[in-house]
């Protein structure tokens, strides 16, 4: 799949490398492209199938574009993007504010959805937004796949999204519609709360959500 990745921070770098790693054709799409792998969080040199390009070069062609922008800069960003017909974006941002209140839209939307509401003829599916990136490098604990749900409107889209989880070795989750995204942007506030201390002791990154079946 041809993936581009808007936000090369830690969550977009560690995903859009291992997805590189793991055959798809990633590219970072950056504001200043010159800085090459320089300009994509996670060290190194990148994965061969991987490249850096400018953002507007970079989503020409994209099937799924992740998007993983700080909050405060992602409604531009989309803004920006265009319409794109089609084209799978998996929303992993989270709209946090100061004591990680979430900036819900005027009618109590989700960040989900208010990206979707931006580009309505794109396939927003909400995912990578409930855990760190540590875990997204490595999401394996004592020999187990940790959860990562997702949701969105688009069965064909949830189904591209729910192959591009489990590949990175994640138990991939259908959490439901796209209006699921506000439970799983509180899930994301939970685990950095409790990751970062935040009204509670600080239990490190090194800490995942796993769902159990019996």
């Amino acid at each position: 799949m041809r993936i581009t990745v808007i936000g090369a921070g830690n969550v977009g770098g560690t995903l859009g490398r291992r997805w590189a790693e793991l055959g798809h054709d990633v590219t970072f799409g950056l504001r200043d492209p010159k800085a090459g792998a320089a300009g994509v969080k996670g060290g190194g040199a990148l994965p061969p199938r991987a490249r850096v390009a400018s953002i507007a070069e970079a989503i020409v062609g994209a099937e799924a574009i992740l998007l993983a922008t700080p909050w405060e800069a992602t409604l531009d960003a989309v803004r920006a993007l265009g319409p794109l017909d089609g084209v799978i974006v998996m929303d992993a941002t989270n709209p946090l504010g100061a004591g990680l209140t979430l900036q819900a839209g005027p009618h109590g939307e989700s960040g989900g959805e208010q990206v979707q509401a931006l580009i309505p003829r794109a396939r927003v599916v909400k995912a990578f937004s409930t855990t760190g990136y540590n875990n997204m490098a490595d999401p394996i604990y004592d020999g187990a796949p940790t959860v990562m749900f997702y949701a969105g409107d688009d069965a064909a889209a949830k189904r591209a999204v729910h192959d591009l989880t489990s590949i990175l070795g994640f138990d991939a989750i259908d959490a439901g519609p796209l209006r699921r995204s506000r439970e799983l942007e509180h899930m994301a506030a939970l685990w950095i709360a409790l990751a970062a201390g935040i009204g509670v002791k600080a239990m490190g990154r090194e800490i995942a959500f796993r769902l159990v079946r019996r």
